[in-house]
């Protein structure tokens, strides 16, 4: 059979229990895009750009900024501040290199069908594995993140580990609502949620005489440093702490998937990234400037007793819907991986059915065990940068720009030099992944023999 004919093939409708099911070719080179516009079944595109835009944002602006003033103590104001600017811009531009790739292959849902085309089916699993794992540990961090408010709002009148059962249920029952789209005013409430939280502890450090976590009264050491002087494995894990506020940029591609128009990709990434990045620039050297050392981690709770409540309070909504669209993104990529080239993707089947809600339940209890396992927020934002990001959103991004531009090594000399330039993300995306697991998992087992991480209630 012929390539034409195996596309057609590929494309073809049948009918099944009186719905018209189109049954996807088995190439993710080949054909157009996965989700079909169908009369019956399940519509999965019905996502505009404006609406992305916001996923986008939410999916981005949420626990990461939350341990940026954190991170900013081990590399001071002005080395923070250009980790911020360099590490956003880095995100974006891999973004767009990814949308570009899927646009030019529009049958990849994913980073890992990506991966197929680079290389082989081992290394679609291999990142799909990583893939899945990195949205876990996201979601886990939003888990932990949730129980920490409900601890602060209740006076820790329960345990911490039945707070973060109870939201891991509310997570998991939200995150398994199955499109994109149907998420999306969710997502504004929970974006609205998480910014006013934010800007109340910016306004609130900056009206008091010092920090709240500071002894109030005698002298005492803010720790406010433009230079920044930590070990290296502080130093490693602050950075992928900085890296990975912004490099959740694989979960993207399953947005672009539901878009009515996925050419319209582009411009809901730099909307995004640009508020993205003022955000993050601007709230992290506030709050760094006035709470020095003493800021919080998680540094909502950075303007003392009151201010916290409330700060946890607004922000709850923003903290449980980030860990809902992380959770909801795993489960999707796991979701279309067991039901691609079958009629159950798209129909309302009990197989369907039954599949979503294993993923969103299954992958929501792993991520429950892990936030238990290491119930620090920025170790476990900055263990998800170094293990599961820099792999996927630095590395493989490289090797996608190189994979579409191989004509470029024997072009015009900006094309060569183009080409060459781009051989620098895979080896940033090793150096990130080796050097900041190794700083990573000093921090925290340090934590352990400190007795830093021990106490769950």
């Amino acid at each position: 059979m012929s390539a034409e004919e195996q596309c057609l093939d590929g494309e073809k409708s049948m009918k099944t229990n009186g719905n018209a099911v189109t049954e996807q070719s088995p190439s993710i080179e080949e054909g157009g895009e996965l989700f079909q516009v169908m009369a019956d079944g399940v519509n999965f595109r019905t996502v505009g750009w404006l609406r992305a835009s916001v996923i986008f944002l939410k999916i981005i602006f949420a626990t990461g900024v939350l341990s940026i003033p954190t991170s900013m103590y081990a590399l001071g104001a002005v080395g923070g501040a250009l980790s911020v600017l360099g590490w956003s811009a880095l995100n974006t531009y891999v973004a767009i290199i990814q949308g570009d790739f899927r646009n030019n292959h529009p049958k990849c849902h994913s980073i890992a069908d990506m991966a197929q085309l680079l290389g082989s089916v081992a290394l679609r699993e291999l990142v799909g594995f990583l893939f899945i794992v990195g949205w876990i540990l996201c979601t886990g961090g939003g888990i932990l993140g949730v129980s920490i408010a409900l601890n602060a709002l209740s006076n820790h009148a329960a345990c911490s580990v039945w707070w973060s059962f109870l939201a891991t249920v509310v997570v998991s029952s939200v995150a398994s609502i199955r499109k994109f789209h149907t998420l999306g005013w969710p997502t504004w409430v929970g974006f609205v949620s998480i910014f006013s939280a934010v800007f109340i502890v910016v306004v609130g450090v900056t009206t008091r005489d010092r920090p709240a976590a500071a002894p109030q009264t005698g002298d005492y050491e803010l720790g406010y440093y433009a230079i920044g002087s930590a070990s290296f494995a502080a130093g490693m894990t602050s950075t992928a702490t900085i890296f990975v506020a912004s490099s959740g940029t694989s979960a993207f591609l399953p947005v672009i998937s539901e878009m009515r128009n996925p050419k319209d990709y582009r411009k809901a990434v730099f909307l995004c990234m640009s508020f993205v990045t003022a955000a993050y620039l601007s709230f992290g050297l506030v709050v760094y400037r006035w709470c020095g050392k003493w800021v919080a981690n998680p540094s909502l709770g950075s303007a003392g007793g009151t201010l916290k409540k409330v700060a946890y309070g607004v922000g709850l909504a923003g903290l449980g819907m980030s860990a809902c669209l992380y959770l909801h993104v795993g489960a999707k990529y796991l979701f279309v991986r067991l039901l691609r080239n079958t009629r159950h993707l798209q129909a309302n089947t009990l197989v369907h059915w039954g599949t979503w809600l294993s993923c969103t339940f299954g992958l929501g209890a792993l991520s429950f065990i892990l936030a238990e396992a290491i119930p620090i927020f920025s170790y476990i934002l900055a263990l998800t940068g170094t293990v599961c990001f820099a792999p996927i959103a630095i590395t493989i991004p490289g090797f996608l720009w190189l994979y579409d531009h191989g004509t470029w090594r024997k072009g015009t000399v900006p094309q060569q030099l183009a080409y060459w330039a781009h051989w620098i993300l895979p080896f940033l995306g090793a150096f990130v992944c080796v050097g900041g697991t190794y700083g990573v998992v000093k921090q925290i087992i340090d934590a352990y023999a400190t007795g830093e991480i021990g106490k769950f209630c």
